[in-house]
């Protein structure tokens, strides 16, 4: 079977550094580095690109697909080069604002109305829109749901300097108020290796029926009583369970498919050279099934009805994240 779409070929052309093999890096979380015998690789399923009935099923065995070469690399460049260049101008980013190194400092708040409107406008860049929503990835996520698909047009686009990471949650309580058939799709918007606090994944997570079951009906816009978020960290976790936190050295044209049901967050990032790791979600769903309008049409609203202002994304990379 022709797989037109993959792989593409890696360019180096914004890398300032070799990568190296997962591991040969740290992985934190809360500063502390996790052993070892915690940590395990994303599984490879780019060859079951070729067997759609087998990558389905790998789907719902694991919680989660890693594909290598989905998107093009000059669709990759070209999106993080947009997305650079305008936090460049709110002095976010040291020039050349490709290179993605943190200036320390922000003049966001002075040179913005509306932090929600600003950060709208980078995620409705044409670039972007053109890599997370483009036919390369319409079709593979065909493939993966044996039907056609959609995506959200709201998506969570994500600027994490040295400090940042995300805590462990399940994303059933923030997208599934019309039904569970729901996948996130997590792109990084260049390479991102270890130390950058890409994603992780709790293997076997989505058998923790401790943690599932009173999860279900748990809508976290309309229950503020409780957060998505776990208070557990995920070292503490995964040393609990006897179980591993799932990650990669990320590269160009990689991305991570998920269901709701997949315990993940991100790894702190840690680099030494100041760089900003950039990587965006999109909620994809069965283009035939009822949609949350919360995250459809031209200015939607968002989890909380705050439109794009609701985001970390929006806050000017000086602020700490908030926590749902």
């Amino acid at each position: 079977m022709q797989r037109p779409w993959i792989p593409f070929p890696q360019t180096d052309c914004f890398m300032t550094a070799t990568l190296t093999p997962l591991f040969n890096r740290d992985c934190l979380v809360n500063s502390k580095v996790v052993p070892q015998e915690r940590l395990g690789e994303l599984k490879d399923s780019t060859p079951l690109l070729a067997d759609p009935v087998a990558l389905r099923k790998q789907l719902q065995q694991d919680g989660y697909l890693y594909l290598k070469g989905i998107v093009k690399p000059q669709h990759i460049e070209a999106a993080r080069q947009e997305v650079f260049a305008r936090l460049a101008k709110m002095g976010e980013l040291k020039e050349p604002a490709h290179e993605g190194i943190f200036s320390g400092v922000s003049h966001r708040d002075q040179r913005v109305s509306s932090r929600g409107e600003f950060w709208q406008s980078v995620s409705e860049g044409p670039h972007l829109r053109h890599l997370t929503h483009g036919e390369d990835m319409h079709r593979v996520m065909d493939l993966i749901m044996g039907e056609k698909s959609r995506p959200h047009d709201y998506l969570f686009l994500r600027a994490g300097v040295q400090g940042r990471s995300t805590g462990l949650h399940y994303d059933y309580p923030f997208f599934t108020r019309a039904h569970d058939q729901v996948y996130t799709v997590w792109m990084p918007i260049g390479n991102v290796p270890v130390e950058q606090g890409p994603l992780a994944i709790v293997e076997g997570s989505k058998k923790f029926k401790d943690l599932i079951d009173p999860m279900n009906g748990f809508d976290v816009a309309l229950d503020k009583s409780r957060k998505a978020t776990l208070s557990q960290d995920a070292l503490s976790l995964a040393i609990e369970r006897n179980t591993r936190l799932l990650s990669r050295n990320f590269e160009i044209g990689d991305i991570v498919v998920f269901g709701m049901y997949t315990l993940h967050g991100a790894f702190q990032n840690h680099c030494p050279l100041q760089k900003v790791r950039l990587s965006c979600d999109v909620r994809w769903q069965p283009a035939a099934l009822d949609v949350d309008a919360r995250y459809f049409g031209k200015n939607p609203g968002g989890t909380t009805g705050a439109g794009y202002g609701e985001l970390q994304g929006a806050k000017p990379l000086t602020d700490d994240w908030h926590v749902r």
